[in-house]
């Protein structure tokens, strides 16, 4: 029996299904692998009846991968209804440490793709989807050290508050704690950063349609919305991510036809920031916090303000590629020690054990945050060939990570000896 607002304190034998996971599914898919095939066995084996909970939740991974997200989170939703604790095995032939990831039920993207980090570890990763209607177990599985993995998305914050809940009475060390996820929002998160010296951040503002089309249409001005806005400004529907309707708006009249555009009741809007470098170019990072510790995990180069690693079209310059590998090597010294007392103060503030942030320096050359949040993916995808420069980078990512866990295990086993 299970109850959703008891808190569990006692631990237990797993009982868990086994699934091949967000990692490797994900890189088949990176990498071209038709998996048109294992989907259409998948489906056969639950048409049969003979289907495991952990080939489902695969099922449901791939169905997403393949450009169907409607009926990938239908799947998925099918199976959590059942079964909701699932185990991605090591790559280890003995596994070590145990690692309790906490998720929503949401698509793909709405949980830390933490397999990833744990690349090549002796990690064994438990995965327990915490769901409106069922909520936690009375006695959790056991586990060394367990992480939140849910995001400050809407569909997230019942998921979050059952967490929440249970946390004072966690029988293990418990990571990114779910009341300082919330910090992540986007206008939260400005509020929390927006006076850390050497940082800048726009003010990202909360405007509804109707607010949006009075400005479109002359009947109140940009400060009447929030005082620092003025055009050009960028605007994005809230709750979206990955650019899906990104915009940068010059006038009122490309605030109209946006508007034209688009069926969402409320968006955010924030004070466009012109980022370009000397040479014309603008230069975007993605930085990784673990454990209070930054770590260069991309640079994109391009030659518009809009930039996503894959936009900018990396593998096609080796000039780029050049930069970005000093970028890495150097980053200790030189972004990281320039940038150092404002990424040390965010990381204070915000609170998480990991989080990312994606980020620029502005003309005065301060560093400029566009985003942090627990769920942008870092991986060893890219082509050892192409960027020789990435694996070693990566791997020491997913190092301290591992390292993360290890000290917090360790430190709760200590607690509870």
């Amino acid at each position: 029996m299970q109850h959703p607002v008891s808190p569990p304190i006692g631990l237990t034998a797993a009982n868990y299904a086994d699934r091949i996971g967000f990692a490797q599914l994900t890189r088949r898919a990176f990498e071209g692998v038709d998996l048109h095939p294992l989907r259409d066995q998948l489906v056969a084996r639950i048409a049969a009846g003979t289907a495991l909970a952990g080939e489902g939740l695969d099922l449901s991974l791939i169905t997403q991968l393949l450009g169907d997200k409607d009926r990938g989170l239908a799947i998925q939703s099918e199976v959590l209804a059942f079964h909701q604790l699932f185990r991605t095995p090591s790559a280890a032939p003995k596994s070590g440490l145990r690692l309790l990831a906490l998720a929503a039920d949401i698509d793909m993207g709405g949980n830390t793709p933490i397999d990833f980090l744990l690349e090549g570890s002796d990690v064994e990763l438990l995965t327990l989807y915490v769901i409106k209607g069922v909520g936690l177990p009375e006695t959790l599985p056991e586990h060394d050290v367990a992480i939140v993995v849910a995001s400050d998305s809407e569909e997230c914050r019942e998921a979050l508050a059952l967490i929440e809940g249970a946390a004072p009475h966690w029988p293990r060390p418990l990571l990114n704690r779910p009341d300082r996820i919330g910090n992540l929002d986007r206008d939260k998160l400005y509020r929390l950063l927006t006076d850390v010296p050497g940082l800048d951040i726009p003010a990202t503002i909360h405007a509804t349609r109707a607010q949006l089309s009075d400005l479109a249409q002359a009947r109140i001005a940009c400060e009447d919305i929030a005082g620092e806005l003025h055009f050009p400004m960028i605007a994005r529907p809230r709750g979206s991510h990955a650019g899906v309707g990104l915009a940068k708006l010059d006038d009122a009249a490309a605030l109209a036809a946006y508007l034209a555009e688009r069926k969402e009741q409320d968006f955010f809007v924030a004070r466009f920031v012109d980022y370009v470098s000397p040479d014309g170019l603008y230069r975007k990072y993605r930085l990784a916090m673990v454990d209070g510790k930054p770590y260069a995990c991309h640079m994109a180069i391009a030659d518009r303000w809009d930039i996503w690693y894959l936009n900018a079209y990396m593998a096609f310059s080796e000039e780029k590629r050049t930069e970005e590998a000093v970028f890495m090597r150097d980053f200790d010294h030189a972004f990281g020690a320039r940038h150092g007392n404002a990424l040390e103060e965010m990381n204070r503030r915000v609170g998480l054990d990991y989080f990312i942030v994606d980020c620029a320096e502005n003309a005065d050359g301060e560093l400029l945050v566009f985003e942090a949040d627990n769920t942008a993916v870092v991986h060893n995808m890219d082509s050892p060939f192409v960027f020789p420069y990435k694996p070693p980078q990566m791997r020491k990512i997913f190092t301290a990570f591992t390292t993360m866990l290890l000290r917090h295990a360790k430190t709760g086993g200590e607690s509870a000896a």
